[in-house]
């Protein structure tokens, strides 16, 4: 029997209605993560996206894209860089903030963490509105590195991201979508 690497992995990720807030259904990878057989299944399809393209280093964003990050990172025989929450840095920093529904925040790495022109590929495990994402790229072509692809597990493209993400040029590559609800 033959079972689709992408219908599996997104079987296993858990919808949590009404999480944090009445009307918003969490998309929570967790199961994914701690099934082995579901987890070796998602490294693996990023890990055949990439395994022959030219990358230097993979950067994860603060939390979930730390995880996906550094194993993939492994795999792939490449350095990992984490992209933290503000003030979680213990050396200098360069941060860039970007807009949430509630206010702003800030995304910061450090600044020796990308030399110009590497050629980096960008993961975290969702693409919401973007803003995270998108301040996570702007951050890394500061310090002169290349984007070159932004990766999630999940979009949500009823929230707009990875539509304002591709309108920049940033080519996006997700395993599943969620429409709202579904």
């Amino acid at each position: 029997m033959h079972i689709d690497p992408v219908s599996y992995v997104r079987s296993a990720i858990r919808s949590v209605p009404d999480w944090p807030k009445p009307g918003v259904t969490f998309r929570d990878i967790t199961p994914v993560l701690q099934d082995p057989r579901s987890f070796r299944v998602l490294i693996d399809l990023f890990v055949y996206r990439y395994m022959r393209q030219r990358l230097d280093l993979v950067a994860g964003i603060d939390a979930r894209g730390f995880i996906l990050g550094s194993v993939l990172a492994y795999e792939l025989n490449l350095g990992f860089v984490p992209i933290r929450k503000k003030g979680k840095l213990p050396y200098r920093t360069v941060a860039e903030e970007y807009s949430l529904e509630y206010g702003n925040a800030a995304v910061e790495m450090h600044t020796d963490a990308v030399r110009p022109g590497q050629r980096v590929l960008l993961i975290d495990d969702l693409i919401a509105t973007g803003g995270t994402m998108m301040a996570a790229s702007r951050l890394l072509q500061r310090l002169g590195a290349n984007v070159i692809e932004a990766a999630a597990i999940i979009d949500l493209p009823y929230l707009g991201g990875s539509a304002v993400l591709r309108k920049t040029g940033l080519p996006i590559y997700t395993v599943c979508d969620f429409n709202e609800g579904g």
